[in-house]
C-alpha cells in the first residue's frame, strides 16, 4: 500500500479548477526537476493537470482508459482498459459476480469504441507520452467513488512507471484509502468529513466541452516548443 497525505479536512470550496490545480501543485513542488508526467482524466482533470505541469516544468497527457462495468452493477469497475487495448482485470470481482468471458469480451470492445472515439481526436492534436521509467501523476477535479480513476491507474501501472502518484484537489477518506492500495502515494489537498460530490467544493465548476480539452493540449504543445 502506497502513503496517503491528505492535507486539510476542510470543506472551503475551491475558486475553480485552476485554483485548485495550483494548490495542488505547490504540494508536489519536490517533483520540479524529475521530468514527470501528468496525466488528466478528461475532462475536468485536465485543466487541474495543466496547472500542475506548468509548476512542475513536467510533461502533460491524457490518460483515456476506461473502467470495465460490472454486470448489474454499472458503478462498480470489475477492470480497466488502456488506449494500446491492453486488459486488466480485477479477478476478485470477476469471480465473486460470475463474470463471463462473453460479457468481459463485450464490454471491453464498447469501452474500446469510446476511447478510439477520443483518441482520434486527441492524438492528432498531443501523441501520447510514453510512461515507462518515469514518475507520472495521475490528477482529475475531485474523486467520488473513484471508479474511473481506479481504472485510470490500473491501465498506467501496465506501462510502468517508475513512480505512480495519484493527486486530487478533494475527495472521500474511503476511495482516498482504497486508492492508495493501487499507488505509490496519494495527495489530496481537502478530505471533508461530509462529501456529497465533487461540484460542492467549487464556486465554479461549469461543464467543458472537448474544444477546451483540445485547446489545452494545442497550448501544451505550443509550452514544449519554448522550453
Amino acid at each position: 500500500m502506497g502513503t496517503l497525505r491528505i492535507i486539510s479536512r476542510s470543506d472551503r470550496p475551491f475558486k475553480d479548477r485552476r485554483e485548485a490545480g495550483q494548490l495542488l501543485a505547490g504540494e508536489l513542488s519536490s517533483l520540479r526537476g524529475q521530468k514527470a508526467v501528468v496525466l488528466g482524466i478528461p475532462r475536468g482533470g485536465v485543466v487541474v493537470a495543466r496547472e500542475l505541469a506548468a509548476v512542475l516544468d513536467a510533461d502533460l497527457d491524457v490518460v483515456l482508459a476506461r473502467k470495465l462495468r460490472s454486470p448489474g452493477r454499472s458503478e462498480l469497475a470489475m477492470g480497466s482498459v488502456s488506449e494500446d487495448g491492453k486488459l486488466f482485470l480485477n479477478e476478485m470481482v470477476v469471480q465473486e459476480l460470475a463474470v463471463d468471458e462473453a460479457f468481459i469480451e463485450q464490454e471491453r470492445k464498447a469501452q474500446l469504441a469510446e476511447i478510439a472515439r477520443r483518441s482520434e481526436m486527441i492524438r492528432r492534436v498531443a501523441p501520447k507520452v510514453p510512461l515507462a521509467g518515469r514518475v507520472v501523476v495521475v490528477t482529475d477535479d475531485g474523486v467520488a467513488t473513484g471508479a474511473t480513476t481506479q481504472a485510470a491507474i490500473w491501465a498506467v501501472r501496465q506501462e510502468r512507471p517508475a513512480r505512480l502518484i495519484a493527486a486530487f484537489p478533494v475527495a472521500p477518506q474511503d476511495t482516498l484509502s482504497r486508492l492508495a492500495e493501487e499507488v505509490d502515494e496519494v495527495v489530496c489537498l481537502r478530505s471533508p468529513p461530509m462529501f456529497y460530490a465533487v461540484g460542492q467544493f467549487y464556486l465554479r465548476f461549469e461543464p467543458l466541452d472537448d474544444e477546451v480539452l483540445l485547446d489545452i493540449l494545442k497550448e501544451e504543445r505550443s509550452r514544449k516548443v519554448k522550453r
